[in-house]
């Protein structure tokens, strides 16, 4: 969405999916649209490092949090485990959420924290991809991640500037966007079922929104 509360492009997924794996699809379909993407606002579910590089390369200010969770930096298996922000929990490719998890090493003493989350093993033995992520006879099924404390010197770094500071503070015209599009056009509830009907129906209740806010700025 622009600063002008006009929303620029949108992508529909299903409840489990990381918001920012969407970023760099959100970017693109907005500048297809014509829109000069310059800084990009967001919370801290999209900064995570792929897309830290991604804006880095084409030169845009990414003004979002680091969530040292979420930035679990360049690993193999980062596409196959995904950070649920509303949860604070991984969910696997299969779509199974973890159901606890343990930090384990202590703060400031110069080693690494570790966050493991644990999966609900009877689900890891019934479980279609299981071939090379669940040994068969293991009594659990964890996924670790190292929070680091030196990484994204460059974001961090950004984000004490008095620019990151002042545009931050335009966050929260998506949050009172999402109310507008859900209690005044009903996107709280789906009208059908599956992605393809609430792609529909956000595509009709974006077109409201967005015609509306059109005729009052050009009031």
């Amino acid at each position: 969405m622009s600063e002008e509360r006009i929303i620029t492009a949108a992508t529909v997924t299903s409840g489990e999916k990381n918001d920012g794996k969407q970023l760099e699809a959100l970017i693109e379909k907005s500048i297809k649209a014509g829109i000069e993407v310059e800084t990009v606002i967001g919370d801290a579910a999209y900064s995570e490092k792929s897309n830290i590089e991604y804006t880095k390369e084409n030169e845009i200010k990414l003004v979002s949090k680091l969530n040292l969770v979420v930035t679990q930096g360049n690993r193999k298996e980062e596409d196959e485990f995904e950070f649920n922000k509303d949860a604070g929990m991984y969910v696997c490719k299969a779509g199974h959420m973890a159901i606890r998890k343990a930090r384990q090493g202590k703060k400031d003493v110069g080693v690494n924290q570790v966050d493991t989350y644990y999966f609900d093993i009877e689900k890891c033995k019934h479980c279609p991809f299981k071939n090379g992520c669940y040994k068969e006879g293991a009594k659990s099924k964890s996924y670790s991640v190292s929070i680091k404390s030196n990484v994204h010197t460059e974001q961090i770094k950004f984000q004490e500037s008095d620019y990151f500071k002042e545009k931050s503070k335009e966050r929260y015209k998506i949050e009172a966007k999402n109310s507008e599009l859900k209690h005044r056009h009903g996107y709280n509830v789906a009208k059908s079922s599956g992605l393809l009907g609430m792609e529909l129906q956000g595509a009709m209740a974006i077109f409201t929104v967005n015609l509306k806010r059109i005729l009052k700025l050009m009031k």
